[in-house]
C-alpha cells in the first residue's frame, strides 16, 4: 500500500476532472502542503488547488491513493519517500520537465500550508531556495545523453531528500517539541 499509483492513473482523473495540472505537479503540490505541516484531508484536491469548489476524490481512486501514500511515504521512518514523475520510458527532457513541474506545485502547496514563512533549519532555507531555482529551470537545458541521465536522477535523488528535510523542519520537529512540553 506504500507504492504511488501509476502516472497514466492518475494523468486520467485529472483529466477528466478537467484539473489544469499535471499529475507531477498535482503530487508535488500535495507533497508541498503535507511537507509544510498542512493537514491530510481527503478534500486534498481543494486546498492544494486553493479552490474550495472541487470535490474529494473518490475513496480508493488513483487520486486518493496519491494522498494516502504520499502521508505514508513521508511518515516512513525508513525514508521511503518517492516523486511521481513520467514514466522511466519518457525522453530525458519530458522527465526532466516532470519533475520541474513538480518543484513547482511543491512550492504552491507549500506557500498554501506554512501560510507566513515557517521556521526552518539553516539546511531547510538552503533546500527550499533549491526547489526554487528548479522550479523556475527549463527542461530546454537538457539533451538526451548519458550525462544528462545522470543529472537527472541526482536532481531526483536531492528534491526528494530536500522534500523530506522540509517535513522534519516543519512536521516532525514540531511533533518532538509538543512531546517534550
Amino acid at each position: 500500500m506504500n507504492e504511488l499509483p501509476d502516472f497514466t492513473a492518475v494523468s486520467q482523473q485529472a483529466n477528466a476532472l478537467a484539473l489544469a495540472s499535471t499529475p507531477a505537479e498535482l503530487h508535488g503540490g500535495l507533497c508541498g502542503w503535507l511537507a509544510a505541516g498542512g493537514i491530510d484531508r481527503n478534500d486534498w484536491l481543494a486546498a492544494v488547488l486553493a479552490d474550495p469548489g472541487l470535490a474529494a476524490p473518490e475513496a480508493g481512486s488513483a487520486l486518493d491513493r496519491l494522498r494516502a501514500v504520499s502521508v505514508a511515504q513521508l511518515e516512513d521512518r525508513d525514508f521511503a519517500f518517492e516523486l511521481l514523475l513520467s514514466a522511466a520510458s519518457a525522453t530525458v527532457l519530458e522527465r526532466t520537465g516532470a519533475l520541474f513541474d513538480w518543484c513547482r506545485g511543491f512550492l504552491g502547496g507549500f506557500g498554501l500550508a506554512s501560510g507566513t514563512r515557517p521556521s526552518l533549519s539553516e539546511e531547510g532555507e538552503e533546500a527550499l531556495e533549491d526547489l526554487a531555482r528548479l522550479a523556475a529551470s527549463s527542461s530546454d537545458e537538457f539533451e538526451a545523453g548519458d550525462e544528462d541521465e545522470d543529472a537527472l536522477a541526482e536532481i531526483e535523488e536531492f528534491v526528494r531528500v530536500a522534500v523530506l528535510l522540509l517535513h522534519g523542519d516543519c512536521v516532525m520537529a514540531v511533533r518532538h517539541r509538543k512531546s517534550l512540553n
